[in-house]
């Protein structure tokens, strides 16, 4: 890959304008989660610590191009202050004269935060005339906002096609883990895609099945390669519409050469509810009135055995029913069981994606992944192998 880092720019006395996200939950105006806001520290004190001006562009919720005062950056200011432990300069706009004012403003390690950029209706548009407006605030741009990558915004590829620019520490790190798992990964790489549907999933599982040596798939979706293989799976959630889709995705892995993992016994109960009566059978012989909300002890066991000799792994979605307990027991096992190669050295493990996230985090797993993307959309797209505007604009 081309972009550049940090370390390759010279920063002394430049305004740096970095584009960040720090689009977190608030409840009553107060951060519940500053997670995002912790994750970009690293990038403003080494531009800092480079001599660099730092100024945050970010967007906040979908305002849809209208100045919406409940979606304003400021409501972030506090916590963000705290986090960097450096004073904030909020700009009631993202360009024009309140940021120049708000940059000139700004003395010693002051960072100033501007407004939120999808206020302007040119930003998710990738106007240029928006963009120019940003970039006439700055000498540099740094980009450290993954999770945007995938969307051509004014503030994401538009800035760094008029500006000297880098990748800012977290988007260095998340393109080096991720080119690491996918561009060239030590084999034998493993994929785990679970979650309700295969339908939305579809280009996720085609790019896979020529990239991985093995394909776990689980969740609702692998009820519907059941169904595709001419399993009954009673009240399961499956997509009976998307059989004939399932299997053309089973011949392309057989010609690939890839090995997909359904599951061998599955965990079924009558009720969707935590706790609900249930039973494991083989995934052959779900009753006619249960529902599969779960993987069994049997396919935990054959996805460890794959881990064990995998050296690569990437994990997007859980296997069962995860938010309801017992029905989390596979999700659990297995992430588990990835993180312990990981922590001994086996294993790469990549993971993303909000449901896998929380459910690595329940599992107390993802501490010891390798790199756990906070990315939804991004992570996604990377992973069926699409090309990501705010990466690709990196590139020059």
């Amino acid at each position: 890959m081309a972009w550049k880092t940090l370390d390759d720019m010279d920063l002394s006395g430049k305004t740096v304008l970095t584009r960040v996200d720090i689009n977190v939950p608030m409840e009553n105006g107060v951060v519940t989660d500053a997670t995002r806001i912790e994750k970009i520290v690293p990038t403003v004190k080494d531009i800092q610590a480079k001599g660099g001006r730092v100024v945050l562009l970010a967007h906040f919720d979908r305002p849809k191009g209208k100045v919406v005062p409940e979606m304003s950056l400021g409501h972030v200011k506090d916590a963000l202050a705290a986090a960097l432990g450096s004073p904030v300069v909020f700009a009631t706009d993202c360009i024009g004269e309140p940021a120049k004012a708000a940059i000139a403003s700004a003395s010693g390690d002051a960072v100033v935060l501007l407004e939120n950029t999808r206020f302007h209706a040119g930003e998710e548009k990738n106007d240029e005339a928006l963009a120019r407006e940003m970039a006439a605030l700055g000498d540099v741009f740094v980009n450290d906002a993954f999770s945007a990558a995938h969307r051509a915004h004014a503030s994401t590829a538009g800035l760094a096609h008029l500006l000297p620019s880098a990748a800012g520490r977290l988007m260095a790190a998340e393109l080096k883990a991720l080119e690491a798992a996918l561009g060239t990964p030590v084999r034998p790489v493993v994929a785990v895609v679970g979650g309700a549907k295969v339908s939305t999933k579809l280009d996720l599982l085609g790019n896979l099945v020529t990239k991985v040596d093995h394909l776990v798939i689980g969740g609702g979706m692998a009820n519907t390669f059941l169904v595709a293989q001419g399993i009954e799976v009673g009240k399961s959630l499956a997509e009976r519409d998307m059989a004939d889709t399932a299997r053309e995705i089973l011949a392309k892995a057989a010609a690939a050469g890839c090995t997909i993992h359904l599951p061998v016994d599955v965990v079924v109960a009558r009720d969707f509810k935590a706790h609900a009566a249930h039973e494991t059978v083989a995934a052959n012989a779900c009753p006619a009135d249960a529902m599969i909300l779960d993987a069994g002890p049997r396919s935990v066991a054959a996805i460890e055995a794959v881990f064990a000799q995998a050296k690569t792994l990437i994990w997007n979605g859980p296997l069962g029913a995860f938010e309801l307990e017992p029905f989390d027991a596979a999700t659990n096992a297995a992430a588990r069981a990835a993180a312990a190669a990981t922590k001994a050295g086996t294993l790469v493990s990549v993971a993303g994606g909000g449901d896998t996230v929380a459910a690595l985090n329940k599992a107390g797993a993802a501490d010891d992944f390798s790199f756990i993307s906070t990315a939804g959309g991004a992570f996604l797209e990377w992973m069926e192998g699409k090309e990501l505007p705010g990466v690709a604009a990196l590139n020059g």
